[in-house]
């Protein structure tokens, strides 16, 4: 579990010193992530997602995308009989 010794600022110090404590990303009593663990995290997510970015965008999205563009809404699903069972 981490106790947050491991969150300091420059010289060892807390995050009041660094300036993160007004980070939007820090809830009320939370540690702020470090500049560089945050680079290092987007660069792993980055490295991670890349194969998926390089995927081709599936049909069935291309024309979704179309019909939005042309305004068009697309067929209802087929209504399904409605079950009475009181």
């Amino acid at each position: 579990m981490n106790d947050g010794k491991g969150m300091r600022g420059p010289g060892g110090q807390g995050p009041q010193a660094s300036g993160e404590e007004d980070d939007p990303a820090a809830g009320p009593g939370q540690p702020a992530l470090d500049r560089n663990v945050q680079g290092r995290i987007g660069s792993h997510l980055r490295a991670m997602y890349d194969g998926l970015m390089q995927q081709p965008i599936p049909d069935r999205f291309i024309d979704l995308l179309a019909e939005l563009e042309r305004g068009a809404a697309p067929p209802p699903p087929p209504a399904t009989p409605a079950t009475d069972e009181e």
